[in-house]
């Protein structure tokens, strides 16, 4: 309904949708219009029932991607990052690095020019261990069965229509992250990821440290998927350098933010902190590393 009202057709259910006007009615009276809009665009929601997939791209999940992939780099003795996203719907989160960040008065990182300003709350008493310089990328990858294409303004339409009516700051940093990787666009390839992973692996350049990563992708999967795709990074870690993180609920009140490090073939887990599903904030519980690099 949020995607149908977003194209502009004039509607009276649109006057409930702040994203549509600066000051929404009430929603307690807003099922007798939204029952009518329904019955009315019948069809047309049929048809967006299915063919569409959700495919939230929420940048706002970087403020905690960005303090892992600076463990990476930290664990990688700070090689250029070779970066491969499972589920990357458009791709903004691959270009976490051109984003500014704040984690507090004090605690500003990233670049602070950047269209992209996400801010994120510390919880508890660790300090996740923010970088001085915000660590290279080589490469960047992402892998979704629909890349959803940026030049296609439907499509970016669909990205919006995903967003919570209420949410304005959510909608607002998403437009300004699809301008800016409209101009910087990483490579994006349509297709299984289980199927793709292993060229994609074996295709990185032996100076870059691989680090595969998903967040909100695994819940989507069957059992037998997520079993093969981590066998598939075991197998694959068995032989060279490799990282993993991932931020999945799976059941859990609140995402874990995980990462698996492969050295020598010998795997080390790790339970990085728990995170809100939209990066709102983040609770670090990783030690290892101690305070700042």
């Amino acid at each position: 309904m949020h995607f149908l009202l977003l194209q502009g057709a004039p509607d009276p259910l649109a006057a409930f949708y702040p994203s549509l006007t600066p000051a929404a009615a009430s929603p307690t009276s807003a099922y007798p219009v939204f029952r009518t809009f329904c019955i009315a665009n019948a069809t047309a929601i049929r048809h967006l029932l299915t063919t569409r997939r959700v495919q939230t791209n929420e940048v706002g999940r970087c403020a905690y991607l960005f303090p892992a992939f600076a463990l990476v780099a930290r664990l990688a003795d700070e090689r250029p990052l070779g970066l491969i996203e499972i589920g990357t719907s458009a791709g903004l989160n691959l270009l976490w690095d051109q984003y500014g960040y704040q984690y507090g008065q004090d605690a500003v990182y990233g670049d602070p020019h950047s269209a992209v300003q996400i801010t994120c709350t510390l919880r508890g008493a660790n300090r996740p261990p923010f970088p001085h310089r915000v660590p290279q990328v080589a490469r960047r990858v992402g892998v979704d069965l629909h890349v959803v294409d940026l030049g296609n303004a439907d499509e970016v339409l669909w990205l919006q229509a995903l967003v919570l009516p209420e949410h304005r700051e959510r909608a607002q940093m998403l437009r300004h992250a699809i301008e800016l990787t409209r101009h910087n666009p990483p490579q994006l390839l349509s297709g299984d990821g289980l199927v793709g992973l292993p060229d994609l692996l074996h295709t990185m350049p032996e100076e870059v440290a691989v680090c595969a990563f998903h967040t909100h992708t695994l819940n989507q999967w069957s059992v037998e998927a997520r079993d093969g795709f981590a066998t598939l990074l075991a197998e694959y870690g068995a032989t060279r350098e490799l990282y993993r993180i991932s931020a999945e609920g799976l059941g859990r009140a609140y995402p874990h933010l995980e990462l698996t490090a492969w050295h020598q073939g010998q795997a080390d887990q790790r339970l990085l902190g728990y995170c809100h599903h939209h990066g709102q904030w983040l609770e670090w519980l990783d030690r290892s590393m101690g305070k700042d690099a």
